[in-house]
């Protein structure tokens, strides 16, 4: 199975190019954050008839949508929203006993407080669906470079929203609900391994930026992981995708 996120930053600015990636990876499921559209917004070419879809969107701003390919998956899905959603920031799939994830995270920079909130209740979510044996797989953009490893040094800022000891907790936290961080296990020694860039400064060439999206997976999908690789060469989005391949 192949299974691709990215942060489009405006679905309609990026149809072309999502349309494009899609042909040429063709992923079994797509992840896409900060949509920046209404549902009637959303361009023609990437809704597309092979993917079971729904687009949770949010005019001007965030907005999630989570695709999957009918060919693997047939018949009949069923997409909702855990009680902690807001603004269109998280779209879920159950698939037997495991549960796949949209989620867009909020920035903090305007609303800290906020975003610790949310990343509180997204904890306990992980945490209920562990205890109750589910199998769990959250693709998207956290907006937290996990560890001083995920930001280049020249971007370091210890007090910088996005890099808070206290983020940064929380992260950890969250793993400790039984998740994996699939793209850093597959590449544990990798110090230039970004999915943001400034938009600015020419950084994105020179790679100086910071990992904020993330497959995190629980066991019965992390251990079947093969490959993570981030696709920093695709796209004009400030992210780039993120693709894991499985067994």
């Amino acid at each position: 199975m192949k299974v691709a996120t990215w942060n489009v930053n405006g679905i309609r600015a990026r149809a072309a190019q999502v349309q494009e990636w899609l042909d040429r990876e063709r992923p079994d499921v797509v992840c896409l954050q900060e949509l920046k559209a209404e549902l009637a917004q959303v361009p023609e070419a990437v809704q597309r008839p092979d993917y079971h879809a729904f687009w949770h969107c949010c005019k001007g701003y965030s907005g999630v949508s989570l695709q999957l390919r009918k060919e693997t998956f047939p018949g009949d899905l069923v997409y909702s929203h855990p009680p902690f959603d807001l603004e269109s920031r998280i779209v879920q799939v159950e698939l037997g006993d495991l549960i796949i994830a949209s989620m867009y995270v909020p920035n903090g920079g305007k609303d800290y407080p906020a975003k610790l909130a949310f990343l509180t209740r997204l904890v306990d979510w992980a945490r209920r669906l562990r205890a109750e044996g589910r199998e769990l797989l959250l693709c998207g953009d956290v907006n937290i470079a996990r560890s001083e490893m995920d930001v280049h040094p020249r971007e370091r800022k210890p007090m910088a929203v996005g890099q808070r000891p206290e983020e940064r907790a929380m992260f950890e936290t969250l793993l400790g609900t039984g998740l994996t961080d699939v793209g850093r296990v597959m590449d544990p020694d990798n110090a230039g391994l970004f999915t943001w860039w400034a938009p600015w400064r020419n950084l994105r060439a020179r790679n100086i930026g910071w990992r904020l999206d993330y497959l995190l997976a629980s066991p019965g999908v992390a251990t079947r992981a093969r490959s993570c690789e981030v696709q920093a060469d695709v796209g004009t989005s400030d992210h780039a995708p993120v693709v894991m391949t499985t067994a």
